[in-house]
């Protein structure tokens, strides 16, 4: 669903660090305040009456692209006593300084709150602060490692799960039937080749007949890279740095480096920035690594270019970039009507509606299922059967990174390092810049 990823120029680490400071302390003031708050007791008291008995206005926050635009209108009409209000931030980023600005205050939180699986650990540690969503009738609903990763240590589900991000290559057919290479996608997958140096093998055949740069950002092709490491930058044990003394993390740094700068093959265009926006109309590119809430956001901003497709392959066998979960803040004063909302949203049969209107992937194991989802074909993308392109997809993913209570900020100024080199700092300057950052962190 969605991008998921953080947002290339979002505010400089320092900057960062001092709005988490500032945020842990209003937090950890919230923690020691008794449990018995007039925000948490309305909720509670909401919660153990069955809800409000008058009309109920619900707001909903979410960021980038859930495809609940059409879905809202869908659940006001089966729940005549519930109107909704949705506020979408632009971008996680946004989204996810919002949520915890909002949780330290201790109030202006949504009803219902979406929450990305990257900032999902830092959630957790305040996860008294959220109703518990376990409840018989959605028992089951998720692949277990959906629910898994949005389950506290006392067992409470704070989350619902909505999508996940299987990942396969996005490219354009056109491009690379004038280079003369290749361009149906059963051909370009296996050009591709199912590791990381037979995709950018592939990347300097295209390169070597053609103009246009073979991937969009090395810090998106980074992305898909690092989510292939078990633990690339925490302990699981502990949640203790490892990010600098990971082998693993240094060689994919260098090896996407390698292959975006002295190779030529990235466009430099970092994704959600205007230029990048604006390229997908002037060829910006001929590739580019694609969960399935990608193809909505491809469709979006390359209205009226054809030749986009999707070849059923991902180097280094499987990933998964994204996923999101809907929880429901104890400063809801409506948390009974909160929770059917988020149900209801994340119902099988919702997700495999947002998935065919914007590609958000669905979680559920019911969905996952659907004759309806896997003989879906998006039009713009040759007829692409992406339905059954993204199931294939995500049975090949074999491993769920961790991702501890650091990790957003970890990734947050990798991703600033990879920004530098594209604009001309020199790799092993801005690693060790990056390195610096990360010991600031903690």
């Amino acid at each position: 669903m969605t991008s998921r990823s953080t947002r290339i120029g979002a505010p400089t680490l320092r900057s960062r660090h001092a709005v988490l400071a500032s945020l842990t302390v209003g937090l950890m003031a919230l923690t020691a305040c008794s449990s018995g708050s007039s925000t948490e007791g309305a909720a509670t008291q909401a919660g153990s009456t069955g809800g409000a008995s008058g009309p109920v206005t619900l707001t909903l926050a979410t960021f980038n692209q859930f495809g609940y635009e059409e879905l809202i209108p869908e659940f006001e009409k089966s729940h005549p006593n519930i109107k909704v209000t949705h506020k979408k931030a632009a971008t996680s980023n946004e989204a996810r300084d919002n949520f915890f600005t909002r949780l330290s205050a201790g109030s202006g939180m949504a009803d219902v709150e979406a929450v990305e699986v990257d900032w999902l650990p830092e959630m957790l540690q305040y996860s008294d602060k959220f109703n518990d969503l376990n409840s018989a009738d959605v028992q089951g609903r998720w692949l277990d490692w959906k629910a898994k990763a949005a389950t506290d240590s006392d067992g409470h589900l704070i989350g619902y799960g909505t999508d996940s991000g299987p990942e396969a290559i996005c490219y354009r057919s056109d491009l690379f039937k004038a280079a003369g290479l290749p361009s149906d996608r059963e051909s370009v997958a296996k050009l591709f080749g199912n590791t990381w140096e037979s995709y950018f093998a592939a990347g300097k055949q295209f390169k070597a007949k053609s103009k246009v740069p073979f991937f969009d950002s090395i810090g998106a092709t980074y992305q898909g890279m690092v989510n292939q490491i078990p633990a690339a930058y925490e302990n699981p044990s502990d949640d203790s740095i490892t990010a600098t003394d990971n082998a693993q993390v240094k060689k994919v740094y260098d090896q996407v480096v390698q292959a975006g700068i002295t190779d030529g093959l990235s466009a430099k265009l970092q994704q959600w920035g205007d230029d990048w926006t604006a390229s997908f109309q002037k060829d910006g590119f001929a590739t580019m690594l694609c969960p399935g809430w990608m193809v909505g956001v491809i469709e979006g901003n390359a209205k009226g270019v054809k030749g986009w497709d999707v070849a059923n392959t991902f180097p280094g066998g499987g990933g998964n970039w994204g996923g999101s979960y809907l929880t429901v803040p104890k400063q809801s004063a409506h948390p009974k009507e909160a929770r059917e909302l988020a149900a209801w949203l994340t119902a099988p049969e919702q997700q495999v509606k947002a998935f065919k209107k914007v590609g958000t992937f669905p979680s559920q194991k019911q969905a996952l299922e659907s004759p309806d989802l896997l003989s879906f074909k998006v039009a713009s993308f040759n007829d692409a059967p992406t339905g059954q392109i993204f199931a294939d997809r995500a049975k090949a993913v074999t491993m769920t990174p961790y991702k501890g209570t650091h990790y957003f900020a970890i990734n947050d100024a990798m991703q600033q390092a990879l920004t530098r080199v594209e604009q001309g700092t020199s790799p092993q300057d801005s690693w060790d810049k990056w390195v610096g950052d990360v010991k600031a962190i903690g």
